[in-house]
């Protein structure tokens, strides 16, 4: 690798880009929170300090826990489900004969002084021991990888472990070249874990092989050649993973370089995770906003998603000086303004759509639009615009936002390809990015242009109401509204959980009352993006309205969707709504008011039902038995219509 040696001759280090942005790695960071890693077997603290083989062989053995822990804490958390086997296993290669063992039985063998690298491997059931081309990512334990540490800000492996990283690299690529297996065809490019018993880094080549002018008799040269002029290098800076008492730093830099490698070498294998980066990355504003509940901040601060607060001091002695949000500047050609009027295109890469922004409304948290289709002016619909991906990412600002749009728009999708179809849930419209003047210049491998509303996120959801927020505020929500909405609110949770989807936000700002023709009113339960599709999910938390599970364990029960129904339906009777800064507080409140049944008195006066309703739902808290929706529905429809005229009222999800 003379043209290694002379780049370090000329560089100090040979200059390469690095495989991951320093930003990329963050956001990484916010989707492992909830990820449980745990190394067993602790990294000795110096592998070859002696020359006991046993540090050795545990050193060998630690690396395989250490890979193990990192696919198997990603596969679950990205791709598995609990009964989801992980497709990979780890083992180390023996450089007499260049096949694999488990480094447990390469000891037990006697073949430690041979055991050169270790790897992350495709399960083979034809070729249990392991081929070449059934590596996912390859990793070389070293002596010196961090020794640059103390003495360079931007630490790179030396080039004869770079060089030896490479040749391992294009040899995984060959044999994926010729091999027999299903390959997919992406996969031209391979991760190199370079580890010490302390630091680590990555290198990432990636290339066509086609081009590679083999010589049988200089087999070092072509390969050597083809990594200078055919192929893309990228190495990472080198950074401690392991502690002085072997254990693995996975929140710093260095393990995550090495967690976001495996990742990416999965996802070759494996295809986009069930859940992505950006939806267990987004958990990480609700842990933040349950974490703020329990230190009692949540009047006292605002915060984004980051977790740096802005203190806003209102009014105190002449020292302090008053800051207004007013005063607190915002570059104007980030925010995307719409008024009455506007027109907004959309896209989806296979068609555009024109809307007509006819309203702007404020539920306290977002702006939201109603708006009018260009091709249909007839039909209202409700209108959401996200925040541009370059505030989002960089600053988690408006994690509202992101849930009411991309989370939301993914939900109801979900709902859609299902067959969840009722007249009492949104259906989803259209949903896009913002068209926006002039030339895109966007880049052909994806991404965004330097225009500040470009890849702007929007959905188009139907029908269109008025929140029964606002109805309370009017006076308008009596008890035969609120029988209604009850039915009609129990009607669109028994839809989508018999496809086992629960809402998780259930509060009167997502409940719309929707007005057709000459028939009745009805009632929609919108707000889907904290909805819960699956057990990772975490529901929105709301002092007043989440469910007493939610609270305490941050999951919902088979009940919880009709406890908060429950406590909204109490608070939009008139009662006036308790000062609660606490979830502590939150809970003491409900034990209380359940067990003193003021719940159940004051929905007694809406309704027999309501009341017996409540009462159902109460027995059923922190239990694990479902809600049977049939017998409440066919229970409230018959009281609408003897209240009512008679007419018959859906209960159905169709």
């Amino acid at each position: 690798m003379d043209w290694l040696e002379d780049l370090a001759q000329d560089n100090g280090t040979p200059s390469f880009d690095v495989p991951f942005e320093l930003i990329d790695l963050q956001k990484f960071d916010y989707a492992l929170e909830g990820v449980p890693f745990q190394q067993l077997i602790r990294m000795p603290s110096a592998i070859y300090a002696s020359s006991s083989s046993t540090v050795e062989a545990t050193a060998y053995l630690a690396l395989e826990d250490f890979l193990h822990a990192s696919a198997s804490g990603l596969w679950e958390a990205f791709w598995g489900a609990e009964n989801d086997l992980m497709p990979f296993y780890i083992s180390s290669l023996y450089d007499r004969n260049l096949r694999f063992y488990q480094a447990e039985q390469a000891i037990a063998k006697g073949k430690l002084d041979g055991l050169c690298a270790s790897a992350i491997m495709l399960k083979n059931p034809r070729h249990p021991q392991g081929k070449w081309d059934d590596i996912i990512a390859f990793a070389l334990l070293r002596p010196d990888i961090g020794g640059l540490t103390s003495a360079d800000e931007d630490p790179k492996p030396s080039t004869s472990i770079l060089g030896e990283a490479l040749f391992f690299a294009l040899r995984v690529l060959l044999a994926r070249s010729i091999s027999r297996s299903n390959i997919p065809l992406s996969l031209n490019s391979v991760f190199v874990l370079l580890v010490d018993s302390q630091y680590g880094g990555v290198v990432k080549i990636e290339g066509d092989l086609s081009k590679l002018e083999f010589d049988l008799n200089n087999v070092y040269e072509s390969a050597a050649a083809w990594i200078k002029n055919h192929s893309q290098i990228a190495i990472s800076p080198v950074d401690r993973i392991w502690n002085k008492l072997g254990n693995a730093n996975w929140g710093d830099i260095g393990a995550l370089q090495v967690l976001y490698a495996t990742f990416h070498s999965i996802s070759q294998y494996a295809g986009t995770p069930k859940n992505t980066i950006e939806d267990l990355a987004a958990d990480h504003s609700s842990r933040l906003q349950a974490r703020r509940i329990e230190r009692q901040l949540e009047d006292n601060t605002r915060v984004n998603g980051n977790g740096l607060f802005r203190f806003q001091h209102r009014t105190a002695s002449p020292e302090i000086v008053e800051v207004q949000e007013e005063s607190i500047k915002v570059d104007s050609r980030k925010s995307l303004k719409l008024e009455a009027g506007s027109i907004l295109m959309i896209d989806d890469a296979t068609w555009q759509k024109g809307y007509q922004i006819d309203e702007v409304l404020n539920d306290g948290e977002i702006l939201f639009y109603i708006a009018s289709s260009l091709e249909d002016p007839g039909k209202s619909l409700f209108l959401y615009v996200g925040s541009h991906p370059s505030q989002l990412e960089p600053a988690w600002q408006d994690m509202n936002l992101w849930y009411h749009v991309q989370r939301q728009t993914k939900v109801l999708s979900v709902m859609k390809q299902k067959g969840i179809s009722s007249k009492y849930i949104p259906e989803l419209s259209a949903s896009g990015r913002v068209v926006h003047p002039g030339h895109c210049r966007k880049p052909s491998t994806g991404g965004n242009c330097d225009h500040p509303w470009c890849g702007t996120p929007v959905l188009v959801t139907t029908p269109v109401g008025q929140t029964v927020a606002d109805m309370v505020r009017e006076g308008r929500f009596g008890p035969d509204e609120a029988i209604r909405c009850c039915h009609d609110c129990l009607s669109a949770l028994s839809a989508s959980a018999s496809f086992g989807i629960r809402h998780g936000d259930i509060r009167p700002e997502n409940v719309i009352c929707v007005k057709s023709g000459m028939g009745r009113p009805y009632y929609v339960l919108i707000g889907w993006g904290h909805a819960i599709l699956e057990e990772r999910d975490r529901p929105a938390l709301n002092l007043h309205f989440s469910s007493t599970a939610a609270l305490q364990e941050g999951k919902l029960c088979s009940a919880s969707d009709a406890e908060s129904l429950v406590y909204m339906l109490y608070f939009c009777s008139g009662v006036d709504f308790p000062v609660l800064d606490s979830v502590e507080g939150a809970l003491q409140w409900r034990e209380t008011s359940w067990s003193r049944r003021l719940i159940q008195q004051k929905l007694g006066d809406i309704s027999a039902v309501v009341k017996a309703f409540a009462d159902y739902v109460d027995s059923l808290c922190g239990t694990p038995y479902p809600v049977v929706y049939e017998i409440w529905l066919r229970r409230l429809k018959k009281q609408i219509s003897e209240e009512g005229s008679g007419k018959e009222v859906e209960t159905t999800s169709s």
